[in-house]
């Protein structure tokens, strides 16, 4: 039997799903119904009722849209079609009515208020308010909270829609926020006053429809219309959410979530958002020489030409750093090749096998957890090393999906059957035997880069892909690495890892690896855009664009191309990471065969046809490791931290205070009473 009703709104008659909402069908139908504390992400509350229409045979008075579903509409006395108007004179009178009974207590902040021209409450009393009150009573007030350094509170200017209540108790999985009182005495307040324990708290400043919540590191910087709007992907992780950064003049002022249901939904992890500030801070600008034993400023010309005399004959290895994008990591593989020497991108020691796709981005989709109904989770924790990716398990867990983990225990906002913290428990679950109803059912394995950064990380590997043939399961690698799969995909890899590429190296270039140590001996070519560790141990700098400043191409964990604008302009000296690269290799009597952006791409899309399918998941043919004897060794997660995995996020304050807070959480201990 179908679930398909039809509905007439405004005159639109449309089929839909009859256990869609009112303000759902509207929204098919392309008619617009204001709405506060509706989310189309979130449970609903109905308590704001800005979203009243009116339903044509029902009782006379007006229904919430966004509680009423359609299927519980009556037909008319023949059977007609469900009639809901939604600009009716009833409708009309009651959004007056509800805009005026918001705006009683509501503070006329607007000229000082950090949300205005972007704020919801501000649009909707324009368009559906009136342009009196008939209220002359004083104004209610309420104290501020104290959330953190990232979000920053008026509460006086709350309109009790819970939206930031309902994300993080459903999204972000933590129960630190509720609304205490009743009448005019409610209000949202924090758990004994505490700070938000999040990596995506930043998201209740979005979804905020009014002034109440706002970003504290952005408050007073700039106004929306200064702002110039650029399309681009993070790098924060190797998750790819899809971001708009905001621009004045050649500062970036911040950082938002853009829409990508198969990627991050409308989310984004507190260190996407917040790490802006470090793209101003220990920025290269200039080339740099080091001359007995101290860096010095030097022009381009002089730099290019003292790294090009320094390598002369010798043996050169390249390094591939964790934000690079595809087009630098193919151009440095390119040159180093051409001058005998070796690349690598897997710095951090994985053990990911070459040419085998499926076995370096598995086979699954992100989207695919949304519909899993069980997870296996192998030494990863995903809270830290992909957020938004864990919000989404942690949806999936709501949807009744039975959620595994091998490896350390810890919390994940959501209950997880623990497996095991070693190989041993691995090998074990790999042999047991694997029932039909588990077969049958909609199965992914996500291995993290902390189980296969050891030394048997392939034998890992391959016991995972075992594991996932035996229960017909997709696997997932999840990588931390923004950089790995597009670099991997052009083949800046060597045989052998790193210990291999760099073997006998006399000369180093450093494309932005920050996370490795050079040992003393070697002379080191640092490409970046930071000083960070890369630049003091290096004995030639090549100050680079950052990611917002480049237009770049990169591959996210699943095997995504996607494109990321530039929104602004690398400081002083600094050039392209291509370019510089190019210009390097004229230097050396190795020009590479490109001189525009364009003309590269050409050339990556020519020899890897997948990474010009922008915003596409290819199809990895499934090749499954020959097994491999495991070492007995405990999982160990990659990160112990959040806020300061790459050289971005340590030269940023925000991203600093937020890793000092975590430190000092961390010590915390609660009363047993």
């Amino acid at each position: 039997m179908s679930n398909l009703k039809k509905i007439s709104i405004d005159g639109i008659e449309v089929e839909v799903d009859g256990a869609m909402t009112i303000i759902q069908a509207a929204e098919v139908a392309g008619v617009a119904i204001p709405r506060f504390c509706y989310h189309e992400r979130l449970t609903i509350a109905g308590n704001c009722r800005m979203c009243l229409v009116e339903v044509q045979g029902g009782p006379p008075k007006p229904a919430a849209s966004c509680a009423m579903q359609v299927k519980d509409l009556r037909p008319g006395p023949n059977g007609e079609t469900p009639v809901v108007k939604t600009n009716s004179p009833m409708v009309k009178k009651a959004r007056e009515g509800v805009m005026e009974f918001l705006l009683i207590n509501h503070p006329l902040d607007c000229p000082i208020c950090d949300q205005g021209g972007e704020c919801d409450l501000q649009d909707q009393a324009m368009a559906f308010g009136v342009d009196f009150s008939r209220y002359r009573e004083p104004k209610r007030a309420s104290e501020d909270l104290d959330l953190g350094p990232l979000v920053e509170t008026k509460m006086t200017r709350c309109i009790s829609c819970t939206r930031c209540v309902r994300f993080t108790s459903e999204v972000a999985g933590i129960t630190q926020m509720g609304q205490t009182g009743r009448g005019e005495d409610a209000e949202i307040t924090s758990y004994l006053n505490a700070t938000l324990d999040s990596n995506l708290q930043g998201n209740i400043i979005d979804l905020c429809p009014v002034g109440a919540l706002t970003s504290k590191p952005y408050a007073f910087t700039a106004r929306p219309w200064e702002l110039t709007k650029t399309e681009s992907i993070d790098v924060m992780d190797a998750l790819g959410s899809n971001i708009r950064i905001d621009t004045k003049g050649r500062e970036v002022m911040r950082i938002l979530p853009r829409n990508h249901d198969g990627v991050n939904e409308e989310w984004i992890s507190d260190k996407t958002r917040f790490v802006w500030d470090g793209l101003r801070r220990q920025r290269l600008d200039t080339p740099y020489i080091r001359e007995n034993g101290k860096l010095r400023k030097a022009g381009w010309n002089e730099a290019l030409s003292f790294a090009a005399a320094a390598i002369k004959g010798k043996k050169i290895a390249g390094l591939v750093g964790d934000l690079v994008s595809v087009e630098a990591a193919y151009s440095l593989k390119t040159l180093i090749e051409s001058l005998g020497g070796r690349v690598e991108c897997r710095t951090d020691g994985a053990r990911l096998p070459i040419g085998n796709r499926s076995a370096y981005v598995g086979t699954a989709k992100i989207e695919d957890i949304d519909g899993a109904q069980n997870i296996l989770l192998i030494g990863t924790n995903p809270r830290l090393e992909a957020p938004v990716l864990n919000a989404r398990i942690r949806k999936a867990w709501t949807l009744g999906a039975h959620i595994g983990l091998l490896g350390e225990a810890v919390d994940l906002t959501y209950p997880f059957a623990h497996l095991g913290s070693d190989r041993a428990a691995l090998a074990a679950l790999a042999a047991a035997p694997v029932s039909e109803e588990t077969k049958a059912k909609a199965s992914i394995v996500i291995v993290g880069q902390g189980a296969l950064n050891e030394a048997d990380g392939e034998a890992v590997l391959a016991h995972a892909m075992a594991l996932c043939e035996a229960s017909n399961a997709k696997l997932l690698i999840l990588h931390t690495a923004a950089a790995r799969v597009g670099a991997m995909d052009v083949g800046a890899v060597t045989e052998g890892g790193l210990a291999v590429a760099t073997e006998g190296a006399e000369v180093i270039y450093n494309l932005g690896a920050d996370e490795v140590e050079i040992a003393a001996g070697p002379f080191v070519i640092y490409q970046g855009s930071h000083g960070d560790r890369g630049a003091m141990r290096a004995d030639v700098i090549f100050p680079a664009a950052a990611y917002p400043e480049e237009n770049a191409l990169f591959v996210n964990t699943e095997g995504r191309p996607q494109l990321a604008m530039r929104a602004g302009f690398a400081p002083g000296e600094a050039k392209e990471n291509w370019a510089i690269l190019r210009a390097f290799s004229a230097e050396v009597g190795q020009t590479l065969a490109w001189d525009s952006l364009a003309v590269l791409r050409r050339a990556i899309v020519a020899a890897h046809p997948h990474l010009g399918a922008i915003d596409t998941v290819a199809e990895n043919a499934w090749t499954p490791l020959a097994p491999k004897a495991m070492g007995k060794a405990s999982f160990r997660n990659a990160f112990k931290g959040f806020y300061l995995t790459n050289p971005i996020a340590r030269a940023s304050v925000v991203m600093g205070d937020m890793a000092a807070m975590e430190a000092d959480r961390a010590k915390q201990t609660l009363a047993a009473e």
